[in-house]
């Protein structure tokens, strides 16, 4: 069935030229592209000589194996990502767009776990919502509760009910007014174990810094209609619902 957002967009209005015009136009781009790529390297390098803040602090997460602290979650490893789910201790369903994220990561896990890379997702609520939602979602990735601990609060994607009366939040390195986020917020933060068994922070990213990930937008910005949105992510269900029968509301991510 094709997508109502998809559907309603008027035709294109590109120009239709010759071949040798066409890639005349294509070399231009090009050059463009290959800019982003320089840029993205660069990008990258300034990231891993980003400076680490040693974590002092003790976390416990819920996890199907029982409580489990930070270290635990390494799984042996020394780096591990964590994803931070939108998923809060009184949702019924956990975020669209970090479900939509989240179908990206089972491929990937072999390589990363090969690569000395622990990968997990962390949310606020229960283990037993969490548990459901995964088996709605038919996904087997690590996924643990932050519930009862500070972990959330520590790396800004949740936010108690005394910081949303204060006006605002910070969140993705600014302050954010309290009545434009929610009261859980996704990112994804970087950790580095070493020899000895000290942690640290070595990164964190929020809103669309992410994006990269999802090999889906990436994919869909090669199409001849790119992300065909209305607002960012618009077109995004979660992938149990892209057959709801006509009329049904539609989603929006609550990642943005």
């Amino acid at each position: 069935m094709m997508d109502a957002t998809v559907s309603a967009k008027t035709e294109p209005e590109n120009s239709v030229v010759s071949r040798e015009a066409w890639r005349d136009a294509r070399l231009k781009l090009l050059e463009l592209e290959k800019e982003e790529t320089r840029l993205r390297d660069k990008v990258r390098a300034a990231r891993q000589a980003l400076p680490w803040v040693k974590v002092d602090k003790d976390y416990t997460f819920d996890t199907q194996t029982g409580a489990k602290s930070l270290h635990d979650l390494f799984e042996g490893r020394s780096q591990l990502l964590v994803y931070h789910f939108m998923l809060g201790p009184d949702w019924d369903e956990g975020c669209i767009g970090c479900s939509f994220f989240c179908d990206h990561i089972e491929g990937a896990l072999p390589h990363l776990n090969n690569h000395d890379v622990t990968w997990v997702a962390v949310s606020r609520a229960p283990l037993s919502k969490i548990e459901a939602y995964r088996h709605r979602m038919d996904w087997n990735f690590p996924w643990v509760s932050s519930f009862g601990s500070d972990f959330n609060y520590d790396y800004d994607v949740s936010f108690s009910a005394e910081d949303q009366a204060s006006g605002s939040v910070e969140y993705n390195y600014r302050k954010v007014p309290a009545d434009q986020i929610a009261d859980e917020e996704h990112g994804m933060s970087s950790f580095y174990r070493n020899a000895e068994g000290e942690i640290f922070h070595t990164y964190s990213t929020y809103a669309r810094g992410g994006e990269e990930v999802c090999g889906t937008l990436m994919l869909l910005d090669r199409a001849p209609l790119g992300r065909n949105e209305t607002s960012t992510m618009s077109f995004l269900k979660r992938h149990d619902e892209y057959d709801q029968k006509p009329g049904a509301a539609a989603a929006s991510s609550c990642c943005h």
